[in-house]
Parts: C-alpha cells; sequence; structure tokens
C-alpha cells in the first residue's frame, strides 16, 4: 500500500493546479464526475497510440494486443467488485446505459399486468425513469419514502413488496445526501418475496466499494467517470442465470454467434458479448482498469477516514453561517458521526434562506469553488428538501484528492457569497 499522502496525490490530477477567474480551482464537484490521474490518461494515450485496433474480430497482432487488454480489463473489474466469474461482467458506457439495460430486460422478462416494481425516493433519475419507460402501463412503480436522515426507511419495504413485487431497484448511496441504503435488509426482504434486486452503485462504488456476492444482490451497475476512470465507461454486472435470460437491448456486430445470422434469425454469442453490441470503449475499458488499479493502491479505511473527515469539517463550517441548512446532517454537523464513512459518503447539500441555488453556485465559482447545483437529476427528493424559492440546492462532494483547507475555504466562499446576495 501507498502512504497516504495529499500532496503526492494531488500532484497526480494536473488539473488541479489551475486558476479559475485567476484563484486557484476547488474542484468540489466529484459526485457529478471525478477528475482522472495522469496514470489513467497516459494509458489510454498509449493505447491509442501504440495498441489502436478493434478487439475480437481481426487475426492480425495489433487486434490481439486490444482484445488480450480488453479482457484483462474485465477480469480487473470482476476481482474489484467481487464477481463470481469474469463473464458476469458486461461493459457499458455508464450507469446510465446498464439501468436502461436491466429495466428493458426485467420488464420485459418478468413484469406483467397487475406486478409492481419497487424503487425508493432517493433515486437518481437514472433508476427511475428507465423504469417507467420500460413498465409502460404494464406494471404499478411504487416509491419507498426517504426519512429524515436521508435515508430510503427500509423497515418500510415490507409495506411495499408484496407477492407481485417482481423487482426492488434501489441506489447504494444517495448522489444529495450522501445517505447509505441498508442493502442487506433490502436484499432479506426482497428474497423473501422472490423480487429481484438491482442496486444503482454509481455514489457507492467510490466511496464503499462492494462485494456484489456478499452483497446478495442480483444486478449492480456503476459509472467509470465517478471512479477516477474515463468517461463513456461504466459495468453491468449480474447473475450469470439471469444475464442469460436478459434479453439482449442492442443488436449488431459482436453479440452474436459465429454464421449466427441469416435474413431470417440470429443466434446469440454467449456471456458477456450478448449484451455488449458492437464496437466496444475498449479503450475506456482499459483506462477504467487503470484508474481501478491506482484507487487500489491505498488503504480503503485510511481513504474512508479522509473523506468522511472532510464531510465533518464542511458541515461544521457551513453550519456556522446564519440561515444555512445542511439536510441529512445530525443536528450537532458530526455528518451522521461515526468518521469511517460508513454513515455518509462525502457529499453535502445545503441552502440558505433567501438565497436561490443557482445565484449561490455563480458566485462561488467566481471564487474558483466548483460545486453542483439546481436538483441534481434527483428532481423529486430535491423537491421534498428544499424550501420555495431555493431552486433546488447547492452541492459539495468530496473526493480522494481533497483536503480540510479546501472545504473551509468552501465555507469562507459562502460567506462572502451570502453577504453579497443579502446585503
Amino acid at each position: 500500500m501507498r502512504p497516504f499522502d495529499i500532496e503526492a496525490i494531488r500532484a497526480e490530477f494536473p488539473i488541479l493546479g489551475r486558476t479559475v477567474y485567476g484563484r486557484p480551482l476547488v474542484y468540489l464537484d466529484n459526485a457529478a464526475t471525478t477528475q482522472k490521474p495522469v496514470q489513467v490518461v497516459r494509458t489510454m494515450e498509449d493505447m491509442l497510440l501504440r495498441v489502436n485496433a478493434n478487439v475480437h474480430r481481426a487475426g492480425h497482432l495489433l487486434a490481439a494486443e486490444a482484445t488480450e487488454m480488453y479482457e484483462a480489463a474485465r477480469d480487473t473489474v470482476a476481482a474489484f467488485i467481487g464477481a463470481g466469474e469474469r463473464e458476469e461482467v458486461v461493459f457499458t458506457s455508464g450507469a446510465t446505459a446498464a439501468l436502461n439495460m436491466v429495466a428493458r430486460g426485467l420488464c420485459e422478462l418478468l413484469v406483467g399486468e397487475g406486478d409492481n416494481v419497487v424503487i425508493s425516493e432517493a433515486e437518481h433519475h437514472s433508476n427511475i425513469v428507465p423504469w417507467q419507460m420500460a413498465m409502460g402501463s404494464r406494471g404499478e412503480l411504487r416509491v419507498l419514502p426517504v426519512g429524515a436522515d436521508g435515508r430510503p426507511e427500509v423497515e418500510r419495504l415490507e409495506e411495499l413488496v408484496d407477492e407481485r413485487t417482481r423487482v426492488v431497484a434501489i441506489t447504494q448511496c444517495s448522489n444529495v445526501l450522501g445517505a447509505w441504503t441498508d442493502l442487506q435488509r433490502v436484499v432479506e426482504v426482497a428474497r423473501r418475496h422472490g423480487a429481484v434486486v438491482v442496486v444503482d452503485g454509481a455514489q457507492g462504488i467510490v466511496h464503499g466499494g462492494v462485494n456484489v456476492n456478499e452483497l446478495g444482490c442480483d444486478f449492480y451497475a456503476f459509472s467509470g467517470h465517478k471512479l477516477y476512470g474515463p468517461t463513456g465507461t461504466g459495468v453491468l454486472w449480474g447473475r450469470r442465470e439471469l444475464l442469460e435470460r436478459l434479453p439482449p437491448m442492442m443488436g449488431g456486430g459482436e453479440m452474436v454467434a459465429p454464421q449466427g445470422v441469416t435474413f431470417t434469425s440470429s443466434i446469440f454469442a454467449e456471456l458477456p458479448y450478448r449484451l455488449e453490441a458492437g464496437t466496444p470503449n475498449y479503450v475506456g475499458a482499459v483506462g477504467l482498469a487503470e484508474a481501478i488499479r491506482w484507487l487500489g493502491e491505498f488503504d480503503a479505511e485510511e481513504v474512508a477516514r479522509h473523506e468522511a473527515k472532510l464531510r465533518e469539517v464542511a458541515v461544521a463550517e457551513l453550519l456556522k453561517i446564519n440561515g444555512l441548512k445542511v439536510y441529512g446532517a445530525d443536528p450537532d454537523g458530526s455528518a451522521n458521526g461515526s468518521g469511517d464513512g460508513k454513515n455518509s459518503a462525502p457529499i453535502v447539500a445545503f441552502n440558505v434562506e433567501g438565497v436561490h441555488s443557482a445565484d449561490l453556485g455563480q458566485l462561488l465559482d467566481k471564487q474558483g469553488i466548483a460545486v453542483r447545483t439546481g436538483t441534481l437529476c434527483a428532481q423529486p427528493l430535491v423537491e421534498r428538501l428544499e424550501e420555495k424559492g431555493t431552486g433546488g440546492v447547492c452541492r459539495a462532494s468530496m473526493a480522494i484528492y481533497n483536503t480540510e483547507q479546501e472545504v473551509v475555504m468552501l465555507a469562507q466562499a459562502v460567506r462572502k457569497a451570502v453577504e453579497m446576495l443579502c446585503r
């Protein structure tokens, strides 16, 4: 393991050294996308410059080398998430594509008139809209409410899950509040009723990780770009027996068996290729594998403690500002308090009384502070949380390379912006 040296880590992210409007960049929009270490960029550059060829198809050396790197990336992902078989790892363009694939496939396979699918109030649009689209009028979409602490009220799951529940699709960690879902309880209830469990791990994968077999879910989706990897990459993991039944969402090259296409029918390839139509983002997959290797150089518990401390300091400093409200934190500002990152990921959503979130975000930007504002692609949850007239929330989200000084700078910048807006 590498020693946790924050300055050495930051040196591997050149973008953190740039200025914005003449001020040092403080990048606190990591829940939207993380920055990429130079190792990831160089790995992808090297592949493009030396080993660029379409995978699986051709018989020449470059194609063989590219294929070997692409499939090695699959092995890296499988080991990272604890997959039982490498064939259970399907590369996609991101968590959104993965969730659309599983929603469409499961609704076609399992959901009929009178059936239901259960999601939670904490979901990102990517785990709401695909189910609406895939279900149509065939079944009922039921919503598990979120409690005052920002967590899905899993103790109420028994009220929603019944013998007609086909799927429970739920987030591992809220992109708005950083609140973790009690997934073990979700799996327990769903299993008792024979429902399939789909987990959106887009936020959870980078802060808490996962072992999919220990978790006991049936599908798990995540994006590479929130994991210090490139955009346009993602993973759908699923149990082999379900993946083999899942209807392909796309048809084309690569997802068919050799000599498997006629004008009357087609024979699909074996897993995982039957679900990976067309030329895959093989360069991106190799970049994602490098990001996983890079993150694996650090002690996960040490990273979690660092990120938990960042959130704790951020909440404490922000709550010193009159009229500022942090959503989901304990009243004492301890960020739900464990100090180990297990209760809340390093995400802080807040508003200031009488201030529109977009106005606040723009003034923070002018001071070099990058945050996200609005409904955060989680409109139902944010609209429940926010006070009228705020235009959503402000969200600061931290990562491995952020410092305590930066979150203090955030609070100072918020205070200055509020003074300008309210004078």
